[in-house]
C-alpha cells in the first residue's frame, strides 16, 4: 500500500462518525508528554500516569499534541508500556461523551486549551525598559549624517 492510500484510510478512519463508547477494558487517558520512538506518558483518571505505544498505521500520519484525550487498550504484560492507543479523540467526540456520560469525571473539572490559547514560550529574553527618555537622541538631528556626506 502506498503512503498516500494508506494515509487516506487512516484519515478516514480517525474522522467517521464512531462514537461508540470506550469498551469495558479500554479506558480514556490525556497525553502528558511524547517520550520518543512513539512512546506518550499519558495520566489516567485516577492521576497514575504511564507510557503507551502509538501503533503502526498512526505513525507518520497523525500527530498527538499535549492535552489530547485518547482510548487506548491496556497492555496486560507490559511492564514500561502498559497500553496502546486505539483511537485519537476530536473535540466532537468529547462533546458526545459528556453528553453522554461516559466521559470520566477527573477530566471534566478541567478545561482543555485550544488551539487559540497558545503558552507564553519562556525560552525568549525579556527585554526591559529602563524608563529613561533623553530627548536629546532625537533632537540633534542635524549631527548625523548618511553615507553622501549630506545632513538629515
Amino acid at each position: 500500500m502506498s503512503r498516500a492510500t494508506k494515509k487516506k484510510h487512516v484519515m478516514g478512519e480517525i474522522s467517521k462518525d464512531d462514537f461508540s463508547p470506550p469498551k469495558e477494558n479500554q479506558q480514556i487517558v490525556r497525553i502528558l508528554a511524547n517520550r520518543g520512538n512513539n512512546l506518550h506518558q499519558v495520566e489516567a483518571p485516577d492521576n497514575s500516569t504511564f507510557m503507551v505505544s502509538l501503533p503502526n498505521k498512526f505513525r507518520r500520519n497523525i500527530w498527538i499534541k499535549r492535552g489530547n484525550f485518547v482510548i487506548i487498550d491496556p497492555i496486560v504484560e507490559g511492564v514500561k508500556v502498559e497500553g496502546e492507543i486505539v483511537k485519537i479523540l476530536s473535540d466532537e467526540h468529547i462533546k458526545y461523551y459528556k453528553k453522554d456520560n461516559a466521559w470520566p469525571q477527573a477530566f471534566t473539572k478541567e478545561e482543555r486549551k485550544g488551539n487559540n490559547e497558545i503558552e507564553e514560550n519562556l525560552n525568549r529574553p525579556h527585554t526591559w525598559d529602563n524608563g529613561s527618555d533623553d530627548s536629546n537622541d532625537s533632537s540633534n538631528c542635524s549631527d548625523y549624517s548618511n553615507s553622501k556626506g549630506r545632513e538629515l
